[in-house]
Order: structure tokens, then sequence, then C-alpha cells
């Protein structure tokens, strides 16, 4: 392994953007900084080799900050991202941008989950213990078919604003896509790579993320253009999650998804398959639930009476508690409730997760199990990669995986209703119809909460969408699906088609 680590002053073009390795080298003597207060930016590059989707690959790593600047040119942010390179790759070779959600939530679990060269290896729908767990080989990983950058926005990963800027300023839906799309053009400066096939992908908030990043590459200045979208547990209409009084399709988007459960569990769908049973929950919750729901006090006992033995059909949940609910069961009671008689709860991320509550008697569970259950191995594995194999040194910050972000501006523009309506489905919509070549990828778990199925498909199902440009692919899994061996495998192959297709 050839390990080589680079610093230089931020006084060079935004973390060399553009110059050779031998100028880079040359500019180290340059090192005194105007400010002080702000070091110089860190990186490591590597060489390995792998075996991806069949295919022997060498590869370069590049770990390391990429310094923004504000508008009178100092440095205000560091954005730490991990890029891999095919060596010697052949002409137009795509690469593909990927990031996670939270708003606050590091790349790390894309990366050592689900699409980097190692992965950790932890048990499916099961806690995962206490260490050491098992970085091992990604088969799965894409590199076969595109090269890929890992992305830590401001206040996750090892990203962090510089010297006296104050974080907040990169923390709403369009001040972190205008830094993450700044980035983007700033690497592909770099690299030379303007005309090559891009991609861009996102999880969970990720998805939120891809759309406004999108607005701001496609829409906004319309400078760079983009091959393909992945969304992978998407969440684009915030409405249908409102947990607000009076808001009926926060239950309507909720049935496929506590069908799918009910029926994982052996509560309902007895003898059906997962697809088909979906399915029909789907046509109850769209038809005779949301009619009910709209039709509120002046519902007829004899129609409510039918409703109620059908959703518990669904649901697995008792008549009794259905009407105690008035035919309206939100996520957290359905966590608690379904389980109940075994003395269980279920997870939110992955409804197939299970946990032990302090005692029965409550609304909702004490934690999400499927949280819990994952929580300790994706930072343990990031930072001893990171700080191993990629021979990443000079960075003694605390890796944040999740949660390292304050209030979150969800403004995207001036319109009065934006607070209540938060919606970014728009902005693919309208990067569907001026790029004729760009399409989406959806891959949606059947078993998540967090990110509903039946959402995605009702946000990205609106007029303005051109038809047979949204690709949905399931799996039989949750939030996180590549936590499922079988599935990893299924998404990775789904993607890899989708961008062979696109390129």
């Amino acid at each position: 392994m050839m390990i080589r680590t680079v610093r230089t002053a931020f006084a060079t073009a935004l973390l060399f953007a553009s110059l050779p390795l031998a100028a880079q080298e040359a500019e180290k003597p340059k090192a005194a900084a105007a400010d002080e207060a702000i070091p110089a930016p860190v990186r490591a590059v590597t060489k390995h080799k792998g075996n991806f989707g069949g295919s022997a690959i060498a590869y370069t790593a590049i770990a390391g900050e990429t310094y923004l600047k504000d508008k009178d040119g100092k440095p205000n942010a560091a954005i730490f991202s991990t890029t891999y390179l095919k060596d010697n790759p052949e002409p137009n070779r795509p690469i593909t941008f990927l990031f996670n959600g939270g708003p606050g939530s590091g790349s790390l679990w894309l990366h050592m989950g689900a699409f980097g060269p190692k992965r950790v290896n932890i048990p499916d729908a099961k806690d995962d213990g206490a260490p050491p767990y098992p970085i091992t080989d990604n088969p799965e990983s894409l590199l076969d078919v595109t090269d890929l950058v890992f992305i830590d926005p401001v206040g996750t990963g090892f990203s962090h604003a510089l010297g006296k800027t104050d974080p907040k300023i990169f923390w709403g839906v369009t001040a972190d896509a205008k830094s993450v799309a700044a980035f983007i053009r700033l690497w592909l400066t770099e690299h030379g790579r303007w005309n090559a096939p891009k991609f861009l992908g996102g999880e969970s908030y990720g998805t939120t993320r891809s759309a406004a990043v999108v607005n701001e590459l496609e829409g906004r200045y319309n400078d760079v253009g983009l091959n393909g979208v992945l969304l992978i547990s998407t969440i684009m209409d915030f409405s249908l999650e409102s947990d607000t009084e009076g808001n009926e399709m926060q239950y309507v988007i909720l049935i496929p998804s506590m069908a799918a459960t009910a029926q994982y569990h052996k509560k309902a769908g007895a003898g059906q398959t997962t697809e088909a049973f979906v399915e029909a929950a789907r046509t109850f919750a769209l038809g005779p639930y949301a009619s009910a729901l709209l039709k509120g006090k002046a519902l007829p006992d004899a129609e409510r009476t039918a409703i109620r033995q059908q959703l518990a059909s669904f649901t697995g949940l008792s008549e009794t508690y259905l009407e105690n609910a008035n035919l309206r069961v939100n996520a957290q009671r359905f966590y608690k409730e379904l389980l109940r008689d075994r003395g269980l709860t279920i997870g939110r991320l992955d409804s197939r997760y299970t946990g032990t509550d302090y005692d029965r008697a409550g609304e909702g569970p004490d934690n999400d199990p499927s949280f819990y259950g994952i929580d300790a191995a994706y930072p343990a594995a990031m930072n001893s990669y990171v700080r191993g194999d990629l021979a990443l040194k000079g960075i003694d910050r605390d890796y944040i995986s999740i949660g390292g972000v304050g209030d979150w501006d969800w403004k995207l523009g001036n319109r009065r209703d934006e607070q209540a309506y938060i919606t970014v489905a728009p902005y693919l919509s309208r990067a569907l119809r001026e790029n004729s070549r760009m399409k989406i990828f959806v891959g949606q778990g059947y078993y998540d909460f967090a990110t509903p199925f039946f959402a995605a498909e009702y946000s990205l199902g609106r007029p303005g969408f051109p038809d047979n440009r949204v690709e949905f692919n399931y799996y039989q899994s949750g939030h996180m699906m590549y936590v499922h061996d079988s599935d990893r495998t299924k998404l990775s192959n789904d993607i890899r088609a989708f961008i062979r297709r696109q390129k």
C-alpha cells in the first residue's frame, strides 16, 4: 500500500482545485496563512485493490477536507469526503456523490454499510452488541461501474465551520444544499470530471438533500447536468408525516407499512405474499379508509363498522383498540401495541426489529430497537477504517455519526405556507421536465416507518412528474435495507443496472 498525506495552506485554491500533485507539493512552503486560526486542510491518499461486482479493481482512496469560501474568498467550512477512484479508468466513467440524512448524519451508513469497498458486518434484525465489529471486504460496492464520493455536510462526520464562522449558516434545507453543490463543483474541477456521467444519491433526509441539491445544480444555476438521482428511503413531503390533529394523510400513508409489519410478525395476512398483501392495503388505504377519515363525524355507523373490521385485518390490531383510537393509529402507538401481548415493541427504522420496554403499559416504546441495534457498530467501523486503512492523520475531532446540527431552517423560499407544507418533490419534477436524460431510482423497504414507502409513492406520483422516469424498487427490510444480506446484494445490483442504463 502506498500512503501519502497531503497538507496545504488554506490559501491554495480550495484544496488543490485543478492543481497537479507536483504543484500541490510545491505549495507546502507557502503555508504561512493569513488567518492563523484556520488550520491547513488535511488529506490522505492510499492505493488499494478489491473485487467488486465480480470485477477486480485497483483504486485510489482520498480521505480529506475541502475548504469552501465565503463571498470574500475566506475559507468558512471544511467539508470532509472520501473519494474512491478506479485506476486507469475507461473513458467517460461515471461518478456518484453520496450522503446520508438526519439532517445531522454523517455518510458512514451508506459508506460502511452499503457501497464503500469495506463494510461493517452486523447481524440482521438483531442488536449489534459490543465490539469488536467485523470489518470485511464489500463485493457489493459499486466501484466496478462508478467512482464514488461520500460527502459529510457541515456539522456531520469530520466536517465543520472554520474560524469564527457560525455553523448555523449551513444548517437549513437550502443553505445545506448550496454548500454540498459548491463542494461538487469544486470536486469536478479538481478531478477534471465536468463531462463525466454524474449521479447523486442520498438516504432518508439525504433524499430531501438530493432534491434540494438538484435544484441548486440544475434548477438555480443549471450548470451541472445529472444522469440520475438515487433516492434510498425517501422523504419528499414532510406534511405526510406531520403528527398534527386533523392531518388525515399521516394515517393513510402508514396502512401499507402496518400491513407488511403485521404480516411479518404473523399478526395478519397469513398465506399471502408480502407484495399481494401490501397491494391490497394500498387499495384499502386510498379508497375506503381515506374516504372514511375525510367524512369525519359524518361517517355512518355501518360504514364505520366495516372500516374498523378491514383495518383490523390489515394492521393486526384489535377492533376494540381501533375503536378507542377513533380508527386513527399513529406510528408510535403501533410500535407499542402490535406485539404488546408478547411484551415486545417494534422498530421505527426497521419494524422487523423488536425490543423490550421497562413495562407494557405505555403508549409508545422506550426507544427504537432498530436504531440502538446498529448505532455502535458503524461509528466504530468508520473511525477504525478511516484512521487505519485510509491512513488519515491530523484530525483529532470526533466523527459525528448523527445529531451534529442544531435548529434547522426548513424554509424553501418566501411563500407563507412553507412552514406548514414542506415538500421538495417539485424540485425533482422540474428537473425531470428540463433534463430529458435524467431518471430517478427509488429504493424502499417494506418495514420502514421513518420514511414509509407509500409516502414516497404518493410524493413522486404527483402531477408534473413525466411518465416512466421514476423507477421504484422494493426490499424485504427497513430503512437501511443493506443490513439484510440478500437486500444489500439486490440494492447493489439494482443500482448497478440503473447506472449502466443511464450513463
